[in-house]
């Protein structure tokens, strides 16, 4: 499957078309088989999509009780530290979707390390795997234990991560597991959780989120054919659609 490219001139503007694009993406799949599950992605371009979903006027138009919010990955810290990406979510506004029906419930955030599992981060990479399996794994899209989301947004890191799935790491290759664990990210904090590269692309569309001029060459090693383990965003498909949505500066080194 070829990814297609869509560009926008800055930063404030693709996150208003993300959202417009994912308000649709959204309905359409409750049109089809009414619960829909969404993957989100940290990050400040994470952030700046939840800012402009919430203060989108066509967001009403969504049955928000019947939305599963996912994480792709996230710090394993404290459950209220800045580092955590759901923290930062909140704080842009997520915490207020309530009042558009969004049940809190629903939020499926990833374990904090002073949850019962404490420092077994493998335990706690098997609880969420385990929530995905119940919650996610039940549709006939899926089946019992493979999640099938309708959207998984990924933002990209310089070095083309996604996720927590960085370049080199064994982590890329776990296809036996839904969710892995990261204790040697080389990225601050260490320890992470993330969803593995299979369960990623069980998507019927995935998203590469992307602004910023650092992350160019990222953009056009990955959208050039780089081999996954040098670049792992060169491996993320969607089922149906790949979509890379960036700023014209992460555009810059494209051809």
């Amino acid at each position: 499957m070829t990814s297609q490219v869509i560009v926008h001139p800055d930063k404030a503007t693709l996150a208003a078309a993300i959202a417009a694009r994912l308000v649709t993406a959204i309905t359409d799949a409750q049109a089809q088989h009414g619960e829909a599950h969404v993957v989100l992605t940290g990050g400040s371009m994470g952030n700046a999509l939840i800012e402009a979903l919430v203060d989108s006027p066509a967001a009403p138009a969504v049955s928000w009780e019947l939305v599963h919010l996912w994480w792709g990955d996230e710090r394993y810290v404290d459950r209220e530290s800045a580092d955590r990406n759901a923290t930062q979510a909140r704080e842009a506004g997520l915490g207020r979707m309530d009042a558009l029906g969004l049940d809190p419930e629903h939020v499926h955030e990833m374990p904090a390390i002073d949850d019962p599992e404490g420092d077994d981060i493998g335990a706690a990479a098997e609880r969420y795997a385990a929530e995905l399996a119940r919650v996610a794994g039940t549709s006939d899209r899926g089946g019992e234990g493979a999640p099938t989301f309708d959207v998984v947004m990924l933002g990209v890191g310089p070095d083309a991560h996604v996720a927590s799935l960085f370049p080199g790491k064994d982590t890329l290759g776990v296809t036996d597991r839904t969710v892995v664990p990261e204790e040697d990210s080389p990225k601050p904090p260490p320890a992470r959780l993330s969803l593995t590269l299979p369960v990623l692309c069980s998507a019927d569309e995935v998203w590469l989120l992307v602004a910023g001029g650092d992350k160019a060459q990222a953009v056009a090693a990955a959208t050039g054919g780089a081999d996954v383990n040098e670049a792992p965003a060169a491996g993320v498909t969607g089922r149906r659609r790949t979509l890379w949505l960036v700023d014209e500066a992460a555009a810059a080194d494209l051809p």
